[in-house]
Parts: C-alpha cells; sequence; structure tokens
C-alpha cells in the first residue's frame, strides 16, 4: 500500500512540476523579453532628456516626457507585441494613472522600500486574469535621482514650476527626495 502511495505521489509530483516548469519557461521568457524592453525604454527616454537638459534645461525636458516619451513606449510596445508604460502613485499625467493592479503593486514597492530594499532592485510579475484573458505583468521601480529633482523635487526653479502648471494641470509628482520610489515602468502581454 505503501509503496503505492509513494508511487502515486510521485507521479503527481512530476506531473505538477512538469506543467510548472513549463509556465516558468514561458513566464521567464516573458520576463526577460520585460526586462530588454525596459532597458532599451529608460536607455531612449534618457538619452533624450539629457540632450533636452544641454540644449534648454529642465524646462526643454519637460517636453521631452510630455510629447515623446509616450511615442517612444508605443513604438517599442508595438515592436515587442506588449504595452508598456510609466505609472506612479503621485502622477504628473493623468493618463499614466495606476489601473488596481499596478496600484497594489506600487503600494508593495513602497512597504519593501520601508523595509530597507533599495527602490533600485524592486520588481515585481505575475500572470493575472482580466476579462477571462491571460496576461504577464511586470513592474521595475524608478527611483528618484538627483537630476530628476530638478522637475519632481520639494524645491523646483519658477521658470520649470510654470512650464509644469501649464503642461500638467493635474501635476501630483512632486516633493521627492533622491531615493524615492518615484513610480515604475509596467508592461502587461497577453499571453
Amino acid at each position: 500500500m505503501m509503496k503505492k502511495l509513494s508511487t502515486i505521489f510521485l507521479a503527481a509530483a512530476l506531473a505538477f512540476t512538469g506543467s510548472q516548469a513549463f509556465g516558468n519557461e514561458a513566464t521567464t521568457s516573458n520576463l526577460d523579453l520585460s526586462r530588454q524592453v525596459i532597458k532599451e525604454l529608460g536607455a531612449t527616454l534618457k538619452g533624450e532628456l539629457v540632450q533636452a537638459m544641454k540644449a534648454g534645461g529642465p524646462v526643454e525636458a519637460i517636453s521631452v516626457c510630455k510629447e515623446q516619451a509616450p511615442g517612444i513606449a508605443k513604438t517599442l510596445g508595438e515592436k515587442h507585441n506588449i504595452h508598456i508604460g510609466r505609472t506612479s502613485l503621485k502622477t504628473r499625467n493623468p493618463q499614466n494613472q495606476p489601473d488596481e493592479w499596478e496600484a497594489k503593486v506600487l503600494a508593495s514597492f513602497e512597504d519593501r522600500k520601508g523595509k530597507g530594499e533599495e527602490a533600485a532592485k524592486l520588481d515585481f510579475s505575475e500572470v493575472v486574469t482580466e476579462n477571462g484573458k491571460e496576461y504577464f505583468r511586470y513592474m521595475k521601480a524608478i527611483p528618484t535621482g538627483p537630476v530628476c529633482l530638478k522637475c519632481h523635487g520639494a524645491t523646483i526653479k519658477p521658470e520649470v514650476t510654470t512650464k509644469l502648471d501649464a503642461s500638467y494641470p493635474e501635476d501630483k509628482a512632486r516633493g521627492f527626495k533622491v531615493g524615492d520610489l518615484r513610480g515604475a515602468f509596467t508592461v502587461k502581454k497577453q499571453l
């Protein structure tokens, strides 16, 4: 009897392990793709922001975030057949408002950061079902760096404030300090 039960448990364990390995393989490939696309988006945005800062300082950089960033994200998303964007608990652009899943992940990032994890290392992925369809979801935290404070800090130059107020009348993305969780890159891919 024990030998028969052991065989049944072993078979069940192997079946479970096999299906999980397949699921993990799919998750791993989507995780790798998400990280690659986020890295590409981050590098592209950084390059554009550096050029804008050299050309006209933070006032010029605001235009990059408002006008170019959405197009860059859209192009990368179409190229890789995913949705990619940026979100935050304190959004500047209301179009970047987090959905329910993103808000929960951002809150967990804040909790994890509060327990000592570095904002730059925070990420999370999960397969979720929405409206009867399965999606791979991934978020990678965006920490606040020193240069970010020029537009997102507690003390912002008047000309930058004027441009922000004109460009983003519903702006909540101010008052950050270096190391704060500024927001996150977010990826969603239908499976």
